[in-house]
């Protein structure tokens, strides 16, 4: 499910957020009570888009000088995955910035600070002169955005947070989490669905209205992306629900809320099938089936996309859609909603 825009692909997208609130009853300290946690289900497309803090290196090429071909950026050390945020003393953020630093330094040796799994790491490299443009390049390709269409899983609306997605937004070539400097959702109607077949995942395909955004990102985290919803009146229509603890999810029958056609948000029915033991660093917490003919006849099932469509179970919001099973679309994975709200 990929969508290109310049060298910016796309992710699938959706959202997650809540608070807890207790209630003591002071003046029965036997029944102290406690309120429950209340959040609206969303289950509706939106497009994503993310800008990065830093570059991320995706791949290597040779540059061709008037001195033989050579890859300066492989060549001083830098791995697929790293994370340029300064050259020299340059803090760069896009590629334009990078291209602007690289011209001004020309051949001179420089100092390229990145990040590797979070970690600091510096080397030094020179840049060379392409022979067909005159350029001086490194021979990195780089990555400094990404965009797409996904899914709103919850709004808080004491709050304003939103979550969406379930799992974080990676690099399509590196798979690594693109650091988040900012990003917002937009307005979308889903435009075309692909069917998700065996072997072939299908995916939603999203019309964006660039100049209508609905909420400011703040987090891109494994098991989601959050934010803050800035047009309130596009959440309104559906009612708070509690959010069920992992400790109340079940095999058995559910719903999924998603928005599969134009910006209509409706519910198909589901099987939890299997839940997994419990690990908080995973996005899979359980295995769902799609039942509901009516899915299965307009996606195949769970297509790229509906990712974070909000799994409800016995009237309380218990996790999200994260992924589907490559070979059999009818099934995929879910995140425990508790755990995705411990990220946000």
């Amino acid at each position: 499910m990929k969508e290109e825009q310049k060298v910016r692909p796309w992710v699938a997208a959706a959202l997650a957020a809540a608070l807890i609130f207790t209630s003591l009853a002071l003046t029965q300290p036997a029944r102290a009570a406690e309120s429950a946690r209340t959040v609206i289900p969303i289950g509706r497309a939106v497009g994503i888009k993310l800008f990065s803090d830093g570059v991320m290196v995706v791949g290597f090429s040779e540059v061709t000088s008037a001195q033989g071909r050579s890859a300066p950026a492989r060549d001083c050390g830098l791995k697929e995955g790293d994370i340029i945020t300064h050259i020299n003393r340059e803090e760069v953020d896009t590629i334009e910035d990078v291209q602007s630093v690289l011209q001004e330094v020309g051949g001179q040796t420089m100092s390229i600070r990145a990040l590797r799994e979070d970690e600091p790491i510096q080397f030094t490299a020179q840049a060379v002169q392409c022979s067909s443009d005159g350029q001086y390049k490194l021979g990195a390709w780089i990555r400094d955005s990404m965009a797409g269409i996904g899914t709103v899983t919850y709004w808080d609306p004491e709050t304003g947070v939103f979550g969406a997605l379930g799992h974080g937004i990676n690099d399509v070539d590196t798979a690594q989490l693109m650091p988040l400097q900012s990003g917002s959702i937009l307005y979308s109607d889903v435009a075309d669905v692909k069917k998700g077949q065996k072997g072939e995942p299908g995916e939603l395909k999203g019309a964006f209205q660039v100049d209508r955004d609905l909420g400011t990102l703040y987090a891109n985290t494994p098991g989601g992306v959050f934010g803050t919803l800035s047009d309130s009146d596009f959440f309104q229509a559906s009612q708070p629900v509690e959010v069920a603890g992992r400790d109340e999810v079940h095999t058995g029958k559910a719903v999924i809320r998603s928005n599969v056609a134009g910006d209509a948000t409706e519910e198909y029915e589901v099987e939890i099938t299997r839940i997994f033991p419990e690990n908080d660093q995973d996005t899979r917490n359980l295995m769902l089936k799609v039942t509901d003919s009516r899915l299965l006849d307009a996606t195949g099932g769970i297509v790229q996309g509906m990712s974070g469509s909000p799994i409800l179970q016995d009237g309380k919001l218990v996790g999200a859609v994260t992924h589907v099973l490559v070979n059999d679309p009818t099934q995929g994975y879910g995140i425990f909603i508790e755990n995705m709200m411990e990220r946000a």
